[in-house]
């Protein structure tokens, strides 16, 4: 019995009373004295690309008067999410990217995906599918679809009207989705039942490209064509993809490619009113795409962020409940994938994808880890898959709507992203809307400012891409990469292009194109049901293209905004040296000048080993010298190219002098470093004893490896 009373005695409730809440200058006392004399607004405030600075730590007090932050997911202005409840068993749909350049191939992994938990259909269309070309005319990625023949062998395996499908079809959505119009009408497969997007962005194509094959306004023409047409088969199918993603792969910043998007989807829903269409019902049909960047809790709060932005905006127009909603597909980021050290990749997109998972999207690609090497196997694609299937089924992310709300950090932090967007916003608004930045160069500077910014702090590693500014693997074996089937599928394609205009009508053919010119105007949709027809007359999608080209030729031209990786560069300098050595069977080989014992040198023995290590130069290591002769006379006979002092402040004065003079007597071409900056006091007389550089944390790595390249004939 006294046992038993025991067992049910009231637990103490535990609280943090006993605990004085510290103050913020009590905190800032503590951590001055654990940075032992090191400049605390140095050390402890990161600038971003953004234009923010974190802080160092954040309080309820940063979110006093934050009042939206305490409402409920669903409500207000969405910053906690648009849904009002979590959905047990479906989050976001995993929509992986296939870019198998054969239809029928491409089809197959489409299916193979589905089969193995994607939920989604993607097929990334090549360079050709998304300009109105038949046969591929360079190596661009993806899948090649030129006629109703190609699009029925990629849906042979991938059952659209089961699935979402999603499509970036470029700057027109006409081609395609009268194609697969055509498609459903020969299968009997009900357009109502289409839902995802299949979406034009032409102003995304213009900044991408610098040009349009047809003017902007026929472009926007048969963006209305392409609503209406969907509205009049009611399917829940958004014909609109605002790709944020094309100004994210030119190197910009989360508060950048954020506004981009937004002022492109202002412009679209003022075109579409231009056209007839209540904004409303352009909002329904409209999808953002955007690429998560490597600033975990930068990309959680661009999403939320861009959620509150897009519902102003929207109801600034007149739009309320769903219409206001926002819907994003989420890419991991190209930019960010790096060709050296790739496994690394299988990290950084992983921690992407789990941002758009805290911040809640609506659908999500994954980037395969081989994305910049080759095509991927089947090994990186179910990595990929499984990187979202597991953030479904095993992280419990269905237990929140909005995991992240609430947080101190990533409240204040999404309040000013939305300030920067829509500063950056209202400054492209006033030079008159996108496009009219685009023209006078405002994006492109902009964008640009953020690159070099970003290749900068590469080049002095002041940011660190593992495995390629920092921690090269100099034992790593370059992933294998296929020979090109370009030539053979080019001929392949040729020989079915040919074998498509033997046998169609051309009777029946010239008037469905005729049908497609003379209904650019109809309402309801009409242009997308002739160009279905002409489809299946068997018009190849070249046909279709040069018929809505004669609408008129557009006459805009902006500088484009080329896609780069932010490790690109590094890349170069490594691959110069890689070729090198399959070239001549030599490398650029640098003599550590260690002198004492170990400790004294190898700290910076070691720094020097991975800075020259990036560009995958031999370093000739040792343990140390204990004479200047010595070390003088194993550095001429090394018959490196480059020697390094490695040893301490306190014994720089006293040993270098002498050292480096001894070496250049011995060795006049070789170049001589000395690891670490050198005291003011001092460095006049390193360099007046032959001291020619010095590399240090703050020294430009790519810039010193580069000019020894150079040097050596590699470049």
């Amino acid at each position: 019995m006294e046992k038993d009373q025991q067992k049910s005695a009231p637990i103490t409730p535990v609280t943090f009373d006993e605990f004085k809440v510290p103050t913020y200058e009590e905190w800032k006392q503590a951590a001055e004295v654990a940075l032992k004399g090191a400049p605390f607004d140095k050390k402890m405030f990161t600038p971003t690309f953004e234009g923010i600075t974190l802080q160092p730590i954040y309080t309820a007090e940063n979110v006093a008067e934050l009042k939206d932050c305490h409402a409920f997911p669903g409500a207000q202005d969405f910053l906690r999410g648009v849904k009002s409840a979590p959905q047990h068993g479906h989050l976001w749909e995993i929509a992986q990217g296939v870019d198998a350049r054969c239809p029928r191939r491409a089809g197959e992994l489409a299916a193979e995906e589905l089969k193995r938990g994607a939920t989604a259909i993607h097929p990334v269309l090549d360079y050709s599918s998304t300009h109105g070309m038949d046969v591929p005319a360079c190596e661009r990625r993806g899948v090649s679809i030129c006629s109703l023949e190609h699009l029925e062998k990629f849906f042979a395996a991938a059952d659209p009207g089961a699935h979402e499908l999603h499509v970036a079809a470029g700057a027109s959505a006409l081609p395609m989705l009268g194609m697969i119009a055509a498609w459903c009408e020969k299968r009997g497969v009900a357009l109502s039942s289409l839902k995802g997007c299949v979406g034009a962005d032409p102003v995304g194509s213009l900044a991408r490209d610098g040009s349009l094959s047809r003017s902007l306004d026929s472009l926007y023409d048969e963006m209305a064509q392409t609503l209406l047409w969907a509205e009049n088969h009611q399917c829940a199918l958004r014909t609109i993809l605002i790709r944020g993603s094309v100004y994210a792969n030119a190197g910009a910043s989360a508060v950048q490619e954020t506004a981009c998007a937004l002022a492109d989807a202002v412009a679209v829903v003022r075109a579409m009113a231009e056209r007839g269409i209540a904004p409303d019902v352009t909002a329904r049909h409209l999808r953002f795409e955007v690429g998560l960047g490597a600033n975990f809790f930068m990309e959680i709060a661009r999403l939320r962020a861009l959620r509150v932005l897009w519902a102003h905006v929207a109801r600034a127009f007149g739009c309320e409940g769903e219409s206001a909603k926002v819907n994003v597909i989420a890419e991991t980021s190209p930019f960010t994938v790096t060709v050296y050290d790739p496994y690394v990749n299988i990290l950084r997109t992983s921690t992407q994808a789990f941002s758009a998972a805290v911040a809640g999207v609506d659908s999500m690609n994954v980037n395969c880890f081989d994305w910049a090497v080759r095509p991927a196997t089947e090994q990186a694609r179910r990595i990929a898959r499984n990187q979202q299937i597991m953030m479904q089924t095993e992280f419990n992310f269905d237990a929140a709507v909005d995991p992240a709300g609430g947080s101190w950090y990533v409240e204040t932090l999404t309040r000013q992203v939305e300030d920067r967007v829509w500063e950056l916003f209202q400054k492209v608004e006033a030079e008159g809307g996108l496009v009219k930045a685009l023209q006078s160069g405002l994006i492109q500077n902009e964008i640009g400012a953020v690159l070099a910014d970003r290749f900068k702090k590469l080049a002095t590693r002041a940011e660190r891409a593992v495995g390629n500014n920092m921690y090269a693997n100099m034992a790593e074996t370059p992933l294998d990469v296929p020979a090109s089937d370009l030539a053979e599928f080019k001929a392949a394609r040729e020989a079915k292009v040919a074998e498509i205009k033997k046998r169609r009508c051309p009777d029946c053919l010239a008037k469905a194109l005729k049908d497609v010119a003379e209904s650019a105007k109809c309402g309801k949709g009409g242009q997308v049901v002739h160009a279905a027809e002409a489809f299946a007359a068997e018009a190849l999608l070249s046909d279709l293209w040069k018929t809505l080209d004669a609408a008129g030729a557009c006459d805009l031209k902006v500088a484009p905004l080329q896609p780069h990786r932010w490790t690109e560069q590094y890349e170069a300098l490594r691959k110069r040296t890689e070729d090198y050595t399959a070239r001549t069977g030599g490398n650029l080989k640098v003599f550590l000048a260690n002198m004492g014992p170990i400790p004294q040198h190898k700290p910076r023995a070691d720094f020097s080993t991975g800075f020259f290590e990036v560009a995958h130069f031999e370093v000739l290591k040792n343990d140390g010298f204990e004479t200047v002769e010595l070390a003088a006379e194993a550095a001429a006979k090394s018959g490196a190219d480059a020697a390094v002092i490695c040893s301490t402040d306190d014994t720089y004065p006293e040993l270098v002098p002498p050292l480096a003079k001894l070496i250049k007597e011995k060795r006049p071409g070789m170049t001589v470093f000395l690891a670490g900056a050198p005291a003011p006091e001092f460095k006049q007389s390193y360099l007046d004893a032959g001291v020619d550089d010095f590399i240090h944390v703050k020294a430009n790595c790519l810039q010193v490896l580069t000019a020894m390249q150079k040097k050596k004939g590699m470049c």
